[in-house]
């Protein structure tokens, strides 16, 4: 084996791994999840404040999610790819159109793929309603959208960004302020922003509801694509289907991922009647997205997290949830702020995040960062509040020490 082919050594393991070091990986080995515990390959447990990124909603073991894979596999259709219809991809589309603003919906395979094809739509749709110049994409300071060429310059993180320039061009990021945005927000040369109800990855940032529906009103009047990512903060994190039925102001474009195919990579980019109307065969594909199998588990999924009963759940144990956080911080004197609504929150404390997290391990708890100084907080949507407050007593142990 020659030294350009030998495995890197793992830094946090420090066992030999043949995969791409692209993270650090934690030291445990799952290898069952039960409820919303990960077990390891010790039998040690750990209650999960992460899902997976944001993924797991159902937590780990859901009876019929493992019925609908097993009943999508006897059909033998695994793929066929997008060049035949199935009815499971129809009906998928179908729901999401039935409980949304949209008109169609185009299905891919992650969340960078959906705003990328969302950038993709929106500049195809602001030629044929503008001039050749309309094509700018503006995103906002603290956005994570993504780590291919468009999305990483719409993502606000000069680290990833900076060993990939040139990124793609016509890519703005701008403050979240009104009086900038309404001089950035130019009718003739600009196609589309991009907003993140709840900004994630950029530190658990809820933007303010009056905010995004002044932001709806300005871009309306302007013929602007309105793009929400509800990659994270989506499908019921918040305790409604979608964050912006809270927010009071509909999108032209939304999209979707993490939760939406139970752990099965799948995104989607649900389009108004306007912008559907101006796509096109050839102006954009996937050979995997949107397959049977991974369509069948997605309508399961979200008719699981359109239950009425589930949403409520969430919103209350949400609210409960961000009452005791608050009460960590007051207590303990080691948390600055506390953001967030449901089943996504985010801590900044004094002390570096992943400190807090490397602790959580230690006492059985999965946590995650948000930027160097934020703990963020992703339980599955089905958990229940005896549980919430086991992990909210670990919490408050990890951030005291």
């Amino acid at each position: 084996m020659t030294a350009a082919t030998l495995p890197v050594e793992d830094e946090t393991t420090a066992e030999v791994s043949a995969l791409l070091p692209t993270y650090k990986r934690a030291p445990m080995d799952f290898v069952r999840g039960e409820g919303v515990e990960l077990i390891d390959a010790d039998g040690k447990r750990y209650l999960d404040f992460a899902s997976g990124i944001a993924v797991n909603a159902l937590g780990y073991g859901d009876p019929g999610l493992a019925a609908v894979i097993n009943d999508a596999l006897t059909t033998g259709l695994i793929h066929t790819s997008n060049l035949y219809r199935t009815d499971a991809g129809e009906q998928l589309a179908a729901k999401l159109v039935e409980r949304s603003f949209a008109s169609s919906v185009f299905f891919c395979n992650s969340g960078a793929e959906a705003n990328e094809g969302a950038f993709k739509f929106a500049r195809r749709w602001a030629r044929k309603i503008g001039s050749e110049a309309k094509v700018e994409l503006i995103a906002l300071r603290g956005s994570f959208h993504g780590r291919l060429f468009a999305s990483l310059a719409a993502t606000d993180r000069p680290s990833y960004r900076a060993p990939f320039r040139p990124l793609a061009g016509a890519v703005s990021i701008c403050e979240r302020d009104l009086n900038e945005l309404d001089s950035a927000l130019d009718e003739e040369t600009v196609a589309a922003i991009i907003v993140e109800p709840i900004q994630g990855e950029g530190g658990v940032r809820v933007i303010d509801g009056d905010f995004l529906r002044r932001l709806r009103e300005m871009t309306a009047k302007r013929e602007i694509a309105l793009i929400f990512d509800e990659i994270q903060c989506g499908l019921g994190r918040t305790g409604y289907l979608f964050a912006y039925e809270n927010a009071g102001a509909t999108p032209d474009m939304l999209t979707l991922a993490k939760p939406l195919a139970g752990g099965l990579p799948m995104g989607a980019v649900l389009v108004s009647e306007a912008i559907g109307a101006t796509i096109q065969p050839g102006d954009h594909g996937t050979t995997f997205g949107g397959g049977p199998l991974v369509a069948a588990v997605a309508g399961y999924v979200l008719d699981r997290l359109s239950d009425p009963a589930l949403l409520a759940a969430v919103r209350e144990n949400g609210a409960w949830l961000g009452e005791q956080l608050q009460t960590i911080g007051r207590r303990s004197g080691r948390v600055r702020a506390v953001r967030g609504a449901g089943f996504i929150w985010g801590l900044d404390v004094v002390e570096p995040a992943n400190d807090i997290v490397k602790r959580g391990w230690d006492e059985g708890l999965l946590a995650l960062t948000a930027g160097e100084h934020t703990l963020r907080i992703l339980p599955p949507l089905v958990m229940d509040r005896t549980d919430l407050a086991r992990g909210v007593a670990v919490l408050e142990k990890i951030i005291t020490h």
